[in-house]
């Protein structure tokens, strides 16, 4: 290098504003249970061993042998921001 050093540039960015007419309660987040990484490396095993069945009906498969209930665990999915489009699941 010369020495020299490139100035950096800040830009920041502001968030979306909402109206408070459109705003909604917020729905109560769901406290993460430890064992929703092991569901979902499991699916994921699952997947890549099965090619047969959707996504969808592995998961819930994953979640009746460790006895999770699906109802929470979809909630938190559902709480990860893209996850559930990345996964395939169809939104209920």
């Amino acid at each position: 290098m010369s020495g020299r050093q490139r100035v950096k540039t800040v830009v920041v960015l502001d968030e979306a504003r909402q109206s408070t007419a459109t705003r909604t309660a917020p729905t109560p987040p769901v406290e993460e249970d430890p064992l929703y990484g092991v569901v979902l490396l499991k699916a994921a095993m699952e997947l890549k061993r099965r090619q047969d069945g959707s996504v969808e009906d592995i998961l819930r498969g994953v979640l009746a042998r460790m006895r999770i209930p699906e109802a929470r665990f979809f909630a938190w999915l559902e709480q990860q921001g893209g996850l559930l489009q990345a996964l395939g699941v169809r939104e209920r």
